[in-house]
C-alpha cells in the first residue's frame, strides 16, 4: 500500500503461520499480545462464502456511528482507494471479488464477497482463473450485480487519470508494469483488458501470460467493486460512489462529513462479513488526533458513539494506559505496518553511506519519538514479523540507540549533506531523526511536504530529496506483497511509485521472478532469505518499526476490532449499544 497479502497453491492451501495479532482489547489488559498466532486459510466450501454473517453477541441494528478523523479520506472512488482510512470505510459502500472473514483475535479466512468462492484455479496453474457471481447481489438502485459490472469496474482501473489505487490485476493481465501503454481504457470503454472476460452473466475470467497463484488474495482489493458504465462519471465518482455495499454515500462535504445510510437493497444472505448494525455511519473530519482522543475520552454526547480515528497520540498514552476506566474502551494490537527511512538510491549512491545510515539509526529515540511501546515496536528487516515465513535479521547490528562509531568508519571521513523530506504533520519525528543522524556525521536539512500530498510527491521519479520515511502494511501477508512491489526496478516510472527507494538491480530482480514462480507454500522462507540479501547488498533503507494499533471509542460504541491485514480498525462487527 503504502500500503498491501497471504498465498495459495493452486489457490485452495490452507495457511497457517506465526503472525502477530489483531485484537479487540476486552479490558483486561493495555499491553499488545505479540505472541499470537495467526492463521490464515482460503475457503474450500462455497458455503463459508455466504451469508448472513454470524451475529455478534450483543449487538443490535440502530443508532449512528461516527469516526473522528484530522483530514479527509483521500478517495472514495473503488478503483482509487488505496489508504488505510479508505480501504477500511470501502467496504461499507462496495464489495469486492473476495473478502477476508476477520474476527480480530488472528482466524483469516479469505472468502467470496461479490464471488461464489474465492476463484477457481482453471488448469491448475494459475494462469486461468474464473469466478462465478453470486445471485442477489445488487446496487443501491436495486438493479442486479453482474460479471460485466464487474469487469467493467476492473478495465476503468486502467484509466491513468484515476491514480492511486493497487495496479496489481492491470500489471497482470497486461504483463508488463506500464499497464496503461498496452491496453487504453479512453479508447476502449466499450471492451475490455487483454485477458479479462465476461463468458457470461455470472463468469469472469482472467488469463494471464504468467502464472499468478495470489489472485484470489489480490481480488479482495477495491478495485474490483463493480460499476454500471452510464454511471461512470470518472474522476468525479470519488465524490459520489455508486453503491454495492450495505451503505450508500448521502452526503460528502469534503473535509467536513461523510455520511452514508443503508442500501436497502442489500442482502445479508449474499455477505459473509458485513452486519450493516448501524443505521447510520458518518466521518467527522478536522479535530486533530488530540482533540479526536479527548473528545471520546469525555465521552459526551454524540461522541459516546464514536471512534477516534487517530489513534491515541504520544502526548496522552501516559495518561490513557493509566486510567483503568478507558481499558474497556480502547483497542490494541500490533499491526503489520512497518515504517523505513527510505532512501533514494537513484541520489544516494554510495552503498557505504547508505550502510552508515543503518548503523546511526537510533530506533529507540524513534520509537519513543513515535509514542513509546504501546505505539510502535523497533525491527530491523524490511518485512514485518506478520509475514508469513518471517524471519528475524540484523545485517547492521547497532543496538537499540544506533552504532555511532561504525556509521562514522563506514563514511571515512565523509560529512554527507543528505535532504530529509518531511510530512508536515511529523515535525518531531524530523527532529529525532536530524538530531541522530547530525551525531554519526551526516548534515541534514529538513524539507517538509504537505501531509496529503507526500505519498504522491515521494512517488515521483526524479523526486528533490534523498530520505524519507515511508510506511507499508502489504496487502495480505506475504513477501510477494512487500519485496518486488518495493523494491523491483522494473517497476519504476515517471510517477506513482511504490519502489519510493528508486533501486533496481538485475540480480536482485532475477530473484523476485525466481520465488514468485515457486509454489506459492514455498516461498515464504524465500522471500525471508531475500530480505537479508536485499539490505547487504544494496541498503535500500533503513527498518525502523512496526505499529502498534491504539485505538479509543465510546462507551456506547460495541464490536471494534484492529483488522488483521490492514492493521487498522475494522467496521464490520459495528454496533452503537441501545
Amino acid at each position: 500500500m503504502r500500503l498491501k497479502r497471504a498465498a495459495a497453491a493452486g489457490g485452495a492451501l490452507a495457511l497457517l503461520a506465526a503472525l502477530g495479532a489483531c485484537s479487540e482489547n476486552k479490558g483486561t489488559d493495555t499491553t499488545t499480545d505479540v505472541d499470537r498466532v495467526q492463521s490464515g486459510s482460503i475457503a474450500t466450501d462455497p458455503k463459508e462464502s455466504m451469508g448472513p454473517a454470524a451475529e455478534v453477541p450483543g449487538a443490535a441494528k440502530g443508532g449512528t456511528f461516527r469516526v473522528l478523523r484530522e483530514t479527509k479520506i483521500s478517495h472514495l472512488d473503488p478503483q482509487r482507494v488505496y489508504s488505510f482510512a479508505g480501504l477500511m470505510n470501502a467496504p461499507l459502500y462496495s464489495r469486492s471479488l473476495t473478502t477476508f472473514k476477520d474476527d480480530g483475535s488472528g482466524k483469516v479466512t479469505l472468502v467470496g464477497d461479490l464471488a461464489t468462492t474465492p476463484g477457481k484455479d482453471v488448469n491448475s496453474d494459475c494462469k486461468v482463473w474464473e469466478f462465478t457471481v453470486k445471485d442477489g447481489v445488487k446496487f443501491e438502485d436495486g438493479s442486479p450485480i453482474t460479471a460485466k459490472e464487474i469487469a467493467y469496474g476492473i478495465a476503468r482501473s486502467f484509466d491513468p487519470d484515476l491514480t492511486g489505487g493497487p495496479t496489481y490485476l492491470q500489471e497482470w493481465l497486461a504483463d508488463t508494469p506500464q499497464y496503461d501503454t498496452k491496453w487504453d481504457f479512453k479508447t476502449n470503454k466499450t471492451s475490455l483488458p487483454p485477458g479479462l472476460t465476461t463468458p457470461d452473466d455470472k463468469t469472469l475470467r482472467f488469463e494471464f501470460a504468467k502464472p499468478h497463484c495470489d489472485l484470489p488474495f489480490a481480488a479482495s482489493l477495491p478495485y474490483t467493486a463493480p460499476l454500471k458504465p452510464e454511471k461512470d462519471t470518472g474522476v468525479n465518482l470519488d465524490n459520489q460512489p455508486f453503491s454495492s455495499g450495505p451503505y450508500k454515500i448521502t452526503k460528502n462535504n469534503a473535509g467536513v462529513e461523510l455520511v452514508m445510510e443503508r442500501n436497502e437493497h442489500w442482502d445479508p444472505n449474499t455477505d459473509p462479513v458485513r452486519h450493516a448494525y448501524p443505521d447510520r455511519i458518518v466521518w467527522n473530519f478536522g479535530p486533530d488526533p488530540e482533540a479526536g482522543a479527548n473528545r471520546v475520552i469525555a465521552d459526551n454526547g454524540d461522541d459516546q458513539a464514536a471512534l477516534a480515528w487517530n489513534g491515541v497520540p504520544s502526548a496522552l498514552v501516559a495518561r490513557v494506559t493509566g486510567d483503568a476506566g478507558l481499558k474497556p474502551r480502547s483497542v490494541q494490537g500490533p499491526t503489520p505496518s512497518l515504517w523505513r527511512l527510505t532512501i533514494n538510491t537513484s541520489r544516494v549512491t554510495d552503498l557505504a553511506v547508505r550502510q552508515a545510515l543503518n548503523y546511526a539509526i537510533d530506533r529507540d529515540g524513534f520509537v519513543k519519538a513515535y509514542g513509546g511501546e504501546a505505539s510502535a515496536r523497533p525491527v530491523t528487516s524490511l518485512l514485518p514479523p506478520s509475514t508469513i515465513g518471517f524471519q528475524k535479521h540484523d545485517v547492521y547490528p547497532a543496538g537499540p540507540n544506533g552504532n555511532v562509531e561504525k556509521a562514522k568508519e563506514l563514511l571515512a571521513g565523509k560529512t554527507p549533506e543528505l535532504v530529509l523530506g518531511i510530512s508536515d504533520d511529523s515535525t518531531e519525528l524530523a527532529t529525532q531523526l536530524k538530531g541522530n543522524l547530525e551525531k554519526a556525521g551526516f548534515k541534514i536539512t529538513v524539507k517538509t511536504i504537505p501531509a496529503d500530498a507526500k505519498l504522491d510527491e515521494v512517488g515521483k521519479k526524479g523526486n528533490p530529496w534523498d530520505l524519507y520515511t515511508d510506511q507499508w502494511a502489504a496487502d495480505w501477508p506475504s513477501g510477494a506483497a512487500i519485496l518486488p512491489v518495493l523494491f523491483d526496478g522494473r517497476t519504476i516510472k515517471a510517477e506513482n511509485n511504490s519502489n519510493t527507494s528508486y533501486v533496481n538491480s538485475d540480480a536482485i530482480n532475477a530473484e523476485f521472478d525466481r520465488v514468485l514462480a515457486l509454489p506459492v507454500a514455498e516461498q515464504g522462507a524465500e522471500w525471508a532469505k531475500l530480505d537479508e540479501r536485499i539490505m547487504k547488498e544494496l541498503a535500500p533503507a533503513v527498518p525502523l518499526f512496526v505499529e502498534n494499533g491504539y485505538y479509543l471509542h465510546g462507551s456506547k460504541v460495541g464490536g471494534i476490532f484492529i483488522s488483521s491485514i490492514f492493521g487498522y480498525p475494522s467496521f464490520v462487527n459495528v454496533h452503537v449499544k441501545q
